[in-house]
């Protein structure tokens, strides 16, 4: 199958779904999801691998053990790259994402001696501005109200010390050319795009080492 978008069928499947996350609701249309959303998504994955890696599409199914939420089932479709890029379709268009989302006690401790860092700490502030230039955003995640321990709070780089996960990101909203190829064409700019500033998190940061929990 050959990617060439998403019908409009694939947002309005969406929209039903927010206002009718029930299990009959899916049942009923299940054909839909796979034949609009899932379908595409794969065939846009697998264009995509010989540049940017293999990727897995997300279970539609959410995680409702710890959430007050018991809605069952996710009102978008997400897919992750092995090599950390994110893209997701949902009722509100296109989503991209690329980075470290949540990073883990050993990694934030690195990820703060690099940024603290006067080479590093600078080199990233160019990959921001690189990759901000290019339209992505560059966006902290679970940013602290001071400064973290053991760092001045009138450090230069403070804002990106606050943070506890760093990605780029980038959204459009629903458009004609969502069912085109030009959907392919904005999601492989992004991940291009933004792929500095994974560059920058694997070199400094990289996977955690700690035990799986």
């Amino acid at each position: 199958m050959t990617f060439q978008g998403w019908p409009a069928e694939a947002l309005e499947f969406y929209e039903h779904l927010e206002a009718d996350n029930s299990k009959s609701f899916w049942t009923d249309h299940k054909a839909v999801y796979e034949h609009t959303v899932r379908e595409p998504m794969a065939a846009l994955l697998d264009e995509l691998e010989p540049e940017f890696g293999p990727a897995k599409i997300f279970r539609p199914n959410r995680d409702v053990r710890f959430s007050a939420d018991k809605s069952p089932y996710k009102t978008h479709i997400g897919a992750h790259f092995d090599s950390g890029g994110y893209v997701q379709l949902s009722a509100e268009g296109l989503a991209c994402g690329n980075g470290m989302y949540q990073l883990a006690p050993d990694q934030l401790d690195r990820y703060r001696t690099a940024v603290a860092g006067e080479v590093t700490g600078a080199e990233l502030e160019r990959v921001i501005a690189r990759v901000r230039k290019a339209g992505p955003e560059v966006v902290g995640r679970d940013a602290l109200k001071t400064a973290p321990r053991g760092y001045a709070k009138d450090h230069p780089r403070i804002e990106l010390l606050r943070y506890k996960g760093l990605v780029a990101w980038q959204e459009w909203e629903p458009a004609a050319w969502l069912g085109t190829r030009e959907a392919r064409k904005r999601i492989s700019g992004f991940l291009r795009s933004s792929q500095p500033l994974r560059d920058w998190l694997d070199g400094q940061v990289g996977p955690s080492e700690l035990p799986p929990r």
